[in-house]
């Protein structure tokens, strides 16, 4: 058999990687080299597996967002491309945690489970453990682990995913932890393997990074500053998914509105979406997060007249309160952020909005919070996710005054209770419609029901079976449930 030597390959299109020449140096350019790694990776996993007389296994869990959710199906597909096999719980060959930091809790929860998986590993010698993420890029956190968790094997970041392959052979290579962590990076390495959690819908990373700065926000800090991708690598994407029977795509970045704006030539996310409407056989687009500050009249005027932009909106309100929204360096004001909802329900009268709201930021009295809870009765929000604020060290927020525990509690109740009832009463307003619903899953507390999604992503239960997942079709919304609805499928 003749082998590959990737130096010298354009199209890595159906590459086996059992005739990659291993032997020869491995190429410096991106993604050839990785698929070179991915290369020599498979050949130990396989001398290992043939060792063992079995398959050599793996399982991973995701903390965090929905961009850590797709960056942890670029890390599956790595694996089961060198020849891991997926299973559902950590006794496992090779375990990876992809982890965030958003919150001090996600952190709490990762400390947490590798304390059951140093238990796993002395039963198992051959057991590597990897952590990567947002936690991965604070200095305090790599401290903890070189000292208090010796037996994890690799820590990378976020910058250097990509390079999951090519750290994979180090770790295989090398005795001792390998950690690689990159401060930062302009990077951007596309066509790597990607295995899907669902067939028939895919999260697109269309962005990486955000210069925001919210006072509170860890983000910008680990994830580093906005790159946006090239709209041609986007759609490129897209319309291979939608080959491979995707019908619903979401677009993803920290604040989609700043999308192209450090392109080489400008584009707006607008434009994007209208470039990503034309792709055929696309059916549904949905996109997160939209930062209210840059919200343009032009992206309101594409999803208008759009036949395929989901009728939801995320729009992170944060606080009502001026005060504090300065304090957060948001920068817009309550009466900014409510002309906006006004604007966005007047021009779509049809869009759900969905929101992020903190309680107990530093300096938050009862009267900011009075401000929170008349902006949440005058937008109505179809859903909201709030949040006790949690002080992250190294952001601006952290040196300011806390606001006693006691207080927040009450005060995060009370928002709570007000969320509940506008947006149990917004749901409501589409009882006895029909709608479009695209089947996700059988239902997970009874099987003779499916649950899916409305345009607006309101969750419907209905009867039906495994067929039906991954189709879009018409249900009857018979009783609203608060946040859901139960409905039965009609003809259409």
């Amino acid at each position: 058999m003749n082998l590959i030597d990737l130096r010298y390959i354009d199209n890595l299109k159906d590459l086996d990687l059992d005739t990659v020449d291993i032997s020869k140096p491995a190429p410096e350019f991106e993604p050839n080299r990785q698929f070179y790694f991915m290369a020599k990776a498979r050949s130990w996993v396989k001398k290992k597996s043939e060792e063992l007389g079995r398959p050599m296994t793996f399982f991973t869990q995701t903390f965090g967002c929905q961009m850590n959710a797709r960056d942890s199906e670029k890390l599956v597909g790595i694996l089961e491309k060198v020849g891991y096999e997926i299973i559902e719980d950590e006794n496992a060959d090779f375990v990876i945690y992809n982890t965030c930091t958003v919150r001090d809790n996600a952190n709490q929860r990762v400390y947490g489970r590798l304390g059951v998986l140093n238990g796993y590993k002395r039963k198992n010698p051959h057991m590597k453990i990897a952590l990567c993420g947002c936690m991965m890029q604070e200095p305090t956190v790599i401290e903890k682990i070189k000292n208090s968790y010796r037996f994890v094997d690799l820590i990378f970041g976020t910058h250097n995913i990509f390079k999951f392959a090519e750290l994979l052979c180090s770790l295989f290579e090398n005795e001792g932890m390998v950690i690689d962590i990159w401060k930062d990076t302009d990077k951007i390495v596309e066509d790597l393997p990607v295995e899907r959690k669902y067939s028939f819908k895919s999260g697109i990373n269309i962005m990486f990074g955000c210069n925001n700065f919210c006072s509170y926000c860890i983000v910008p800090y680990v994830r580093g500053r906005e790159r946006s991708r090239n709209p041609k690598d986007i759609i490129r994407e897209i319309e291979g998914l939608v080959a491979d029977g995707v019908v619903e795509i979401m677009l993803l970045g920290q604040n989609v509105n700043s999308y192209g704006k450090n392109l080489e030539e400008p584009i707006t996310f607008a434009q994007l979406l209208q470039e990503v409407e034309r792709v055929e056989g696309l059916e549904r687009i949905r996109f997160m997060t939209s930062h209210p500050k840059d919200l343009s009249d032009e992206l309101i005027e594409v999803m208008k007249h759009s036949k395929k932009i989901c009728r939801h909106l995320h729009l992170p309100l944060q606080s009502g309160s001026t005060k504090i929204l300065k304090a957060m360096n948001r920068r817009y004001t309550k009466e900014q952020y409510l002309e906006l909802a006004e604007k966005i329900r007047k021009e779509i009268p049809d869009m759900a909005i969905t929101t992020d709201i903190i309680v107990g930021f530093p300096g938050e009295t009862k009267e900011d919070v009075d401000e929170t809870i008349d902006v949440i009765r005058r937008v109505k929000y179809d859903n909201a996710f709030t949040f006790i604020y949690s002080k992250r060290t190294g952001t601006p927020a952290a040196a300011m005054e806390q606001v006693p525990e006691e207080l927040v509690k009450e005060q995060f109740d009370r928002v709570l209770k007000t969320v509940q009832e506008t947006a149990r009463e917004q749901v409501s307003r589409y009882q006895g419609q029909t709608c479009d619903v695209l089947v996700e899953e059988i239902n997970e507390n009874d099987n003779s029901l499916v649950t899916g999604r409305m345009s607006n992503n309101t969750l419907v239960h209905f009867p039906g079976d495994a067929s039906l997942v991954g189709k879009l079709v018409n249900v009857s919304l018979d009783e609203c449930h608060g946040f859901y609805y139960m409905g039965h499928m009609v003809q259409s």
